[in-house]
């Protein structure tokens, strides 16, 4: 490899995944710069994407965190990160192959499954409006700012003080941002009044409602209708560029009708259940643009499972004959477009009940990672070699004193 040209080398990386790239740091001190440099690693994160090359896709579950590569189904990793402990460390997005991590709302971090390279983010308190005592609801968003070429973190928390918080003076909130460019945490304080009355006496969000969905530059939520209380379906979007809220339009039919929100080939996506027997989905063709809405297929309810309560499309295949879709928190089916059949994806060694995202391999955060977290990982081991230290010369000191022979 000395005498290859480094133009070649480079076109040849650009097709591995960053795992390979990782080992192949060692090749040289040419490969490691260039595997390393900012340039590169913008290169293969953009061939990635438009190639769909090394797709992965992450399933998460109580006690469950792997990657499964989407091409081969049995190729499944478990995914070990520096954040893990005794909880449940909840992921809360991926984007260009990070992932948002956080066992707190004041302990979160972002982290590259294919480098193992982590960024924690510096812990950020609640600052809890007048009146309120607890936290309740805690909801996040995660993606890149294309506009400002930044990783943003939203944390959106509702406070609570008394009982009737809820029925009476709704919920008071804080949303902050986090940029990863300036690794700091900065309050959102512009809210228009319209989205602002909305967060004060609306909520709660469903489960998977409570994490972002990114599409064109913006974070998505549903705020579901509420019988009694809220008559209509709302979207909200969150700016990442302007860091603004905004409502976003979407068809009238779909107003009062039991509907969640995804992305679909980077197009922002309905799914609309049908009383539990089918779900449509629609697909905003151009952004911010309402008659860009339309149905694009329907899914029935899969004979395998009792109840339809969730479905969400994740991507097409390579040939766009069907489309593989998350059912339930608990399957993998292939649709297929033409035929309306369902088939099952079968994944090693993953029989519990999960949720799913998408994640490219890549280099992002780079391969050296948090400077700040090498530094505990060398003070780790420093504390650890004296540890050791230490019972070594209590076991000397032991052995020493304790046994003398007698003659």
């Amino acid at each position: 490899m000395a005498d290859m040209p480094m133009d070649i080398i480079t076109d040849l990386f650009l097709r591995l995944p960053a795992s390979t790239l990782v080992r192949c740091r060692v090749l040289s001190k040419p490969c490691f710069s260039l595997i390393d440099s900012p340039d590169f690693i913008s290169s293969h994160l953009h061939h990635t994407l438009e190639t769909g090359d090394h797709l992965m896709i992450l399933l998460r579950g109580p006690r469950l965190l792997v990657t499964v590569d989407l091409d081969s189904p049995d190729k499944v990793s478990d995914v070990e990160h520096p954040l893990k402990a005794g909880g449940l460390t909840e992921v809360f997005g991926s984007c260009n192959g990070l992932i948002g991590l956080s066992n707190s709302p004041t302990d979160m971090a972002l982290f590259n499954p294919s480098t193992r390279q982590i960024h924690r983010l510096p812990a950020e308190p609640v600052d809890f409006p007048e009146g309120s005592r607890t936290r309740g609801y805690v909801f996040y968003g995660f993606g890149y700012d294309s506009v400002n070429e930044d990783y943003k973190v939203v944390r959106m928390i509702q406070c609570k003080g008394g009982a009737a918080d809820e029925l009476v003076f709704g919920f008071p909130y804080e949303v902050k941002v986090f940029s990863l460019k300036m690794n700091t945490w900065k309050r959102v304080k512009r809210v228009l009044p319209a989205i602002q009355l909305l967060f004060y006496f609306y909520y709660h969000l469903l489960y998977r409602r409570g994490y972002g969905v990114l599409a064109c530059n913006s974070l998505h939520w549903v705020l579901p209708r509420r019988p009694g209380l809220i008559a209509f379906n709302t979207i909200i979007r969150f700016d990442l560029a302007v860091e603004e809220f905004e409502i976003l339009t979407f068809p009238e039919s779909l107003a009062h009708e039991n509907i969640d929100i995804g992305v679909l080939e980077g197009c922002l996506c309905l799914m609309c259940n049908r009383e539990f027997t089918s779900v449509d989905v629609w697909v905003m063709k151009e952004y911010k643009v309402e008659g860009s809405w339309s149905k694009v297929f329907s899914v029935p309810k899969p004979k395998s499972v009792e109840s339809f309560d969730f479905m969400r499309p994740l991507i097409y295949s390579k040939d766009r004959r069907k489309v593989l879709i998350e059912v339930n928190n608990a399957k993998l089916l292939w649709f297929d477009l033409e035929s309306k059949r369902l088939r099952t994806l079968r994944i090693k060694y993953c029989d519990s009940s999960y949720s799913a995202e998408l994640l490219v391999s890549s280099l992002v955060l780079g391969c050296k990672g948090d400077p700040s977290e090498a530094k505990r990982r060398r003070e780790r081991r420093a504390l650890e070699d004296k540890m050791m230290q230490q019972r070594s010369k209590r076991w000397d000191d032991f052995l020493s004193k304790g046994f003398k022979l007698v003659l």
